[in-house]
């Protein structure tokens, strides 16, 4: 884009997702009149209610939810109870707990220490209680799996020689130990699969006979209509067709235009700018013995749209891979933010999370949210690994984010009715 209207998009960018904190601030103020209902209670609940209005409305942008400060620590036994936006109030309410305890003794009192004291207790012990239970089960045995990551830079992904580079580049990297599942990331080829080269198909055909091993990569399909789906192709070696995936959340500006903004991504000049979200009916792909739930780049950023892979309780997956090209974000942060996300998801499900990226991270993230393999960022080479697959189902799998919205909901009503009733706000003054 132009460099002067970067800046403003930027600038907008920010303004808009700033309301959120914003709101929450205003609703505490007018919620609760006093100091310590403020801290304790309002702030705490309105927080986390902005934390997944973010992740909800307008399509949602919920990348850096607070709740992912928490993947390591205490408050990680939240996540398969009550999801990410649990974990958000959990640590919120501490916080919470935390600030009253700065406020002076004359608006704090005796009741503002045992109030701290129990919700910390609360928080820790609960959630290192809570991080003992196991939801689900190992499914069968492990497999061997093969996660290559290119390192092809952006701005030649999509040029005239990117289809021969995503190829020879890939293909080097599969070779070498044999393995259950190989997995390449998003977007391999920057072209609709019915323009991928002949040649390249019937190589991957060759590779998977030959090895017994079976394939999924990332590549774009095009319906009538021009109707272009961001998509994950997999088949297994004795399969006699592709199996699908099409991606469910879409970037706005970046894969679909919002109404009236066509100029503005024409401004941006990123290909294949406007494409088709994918159903929330799609089952997962049955490759190397396993059901694998398969969600592409920053999709995985939605619990809710994770969780629609388990609405067929016949066919549940037994874990979940990740394909992504974070090549835009160059070696930012970004791509450890991203790798966090994943292990929250991961201990959303109990479930094992598998990462096939460009750049990074690309990694195997266990069950219970931990890295067991990882790549360096940004450089050319495959991950050769063993993954458990599981059976069973959390609750979060069962009631998505709804109990952490209805508790956050019922916390920001407590705090409105102390402090306008006398008998209730000696509790808490």
């Amino acid at each position: 884009m132009p460099a002067p209207l970067a800046a403003l998009a930027t600038l907008a960018f920010c303004a808009f997702l700033a309301i959120y904190p914003a709101l929450a601030l205003a609703v505490a103020h007018f919620a609760a009149p006093t100091s310590l209902l403020r801290a304790a209670l309002a702030l705490p609940a309105a927080w986390s209610l902005s934390e997944w209005l973010r992740a909800t409305l307008l399509s949602g942008f919920p990348w850096l939810a607070s709740g992912y400060a928490h993947t390591d620590g205490p408050l990680a036994g939240f996540a398969p109870v009550v999801g990410v936006h649990g974990v958000t109030l959990a640590a919120a309410l501490l916080a919470g707990a935390l600030a009253a305890l700065s406020l002076p003794f004359a608006l704090r009192g005796l009741r503002g220490y045992a109030w701290a004291a129990f919700v910390v207790t609360v928080a820790l012990a609960g959630g290192r209680l809570l991080g003992q239970l196991h939801w689900t089960e190992p499914a069968g045995p492990a497999i061997s799996v093969k996660l290559v990551q290119a390192n092809i830079p952006q701005d030649q992904k999509f040029t005239a020689e990117g289809l021969v580079r995503a190829f020879d580049a890939h293909w080097a990297l599969m070779q070498g130990p044999r393995a259950d599942l190989v997995a390449l990331p998003e977007s391999v080829f920057p072209v609709p699969f019915d323009l991928v080269p002949r040649e390249a198909l019937d190589a991957f055909t060759g590779y998977m006979e030959e090895r017994h091993s079976a394939l999924i990569f990332g590549v774009f399909i095009e319906e009538p209509g021009d109707a272009f789906f961001n998509s994950a192709v997999g088949r297994a070696p004795d399969g006699t067709k592709w199996q699908r995936y099409s991606k469910q959340q879409l970037v706005p500006f970046g894969e679909f235009i919002p109404w009236g903004f066509r100029w503005f991504v024409d401004l941006m000049r990123m290909p294949i700018g406007d494409q088709r979200r994918g159903g929330a009916d799609q089952m997962p792909m049955e490759l190397a013995g396993q059901r694998i739930a398969v969600n592409i780049c920053y999709e995985d950023l939605f619990g809710d749209v994770i969780r629609r892979a388990w609405n067929d309780v016949t066919r549940q997956p037994t874990m979940m891979l990740n394909l992504s090209n974070l090549a835009w974000f160059d070696d930012s942060i970004a791509l450890p933010q991203h790798l966090q996300i994943s292990r929250m998801r991961a201990l959303e499900t109990q479930h094992p999370m598998l990462r096939a990226t460009n750049t990074g991270a690309t990694a195997v993230v266990d069950h219970r949210g931990e890295v067991s393999a990882r790549l360096p960022f940004r450089t050319a080479a495959a991950l050769d690994a063993r993954v458990q697959g599981m059976t069973g189902m959390t609750p979060f799998l069962q009631f998505g984010d709804s109990p952490a919205v209805w508790a956050a909901l019922v916390v920001l009503l407590l705090a409105a009715v102390a402090g306008r009733t006398t008998s209730l706000r000696s509790v808490l003054k």
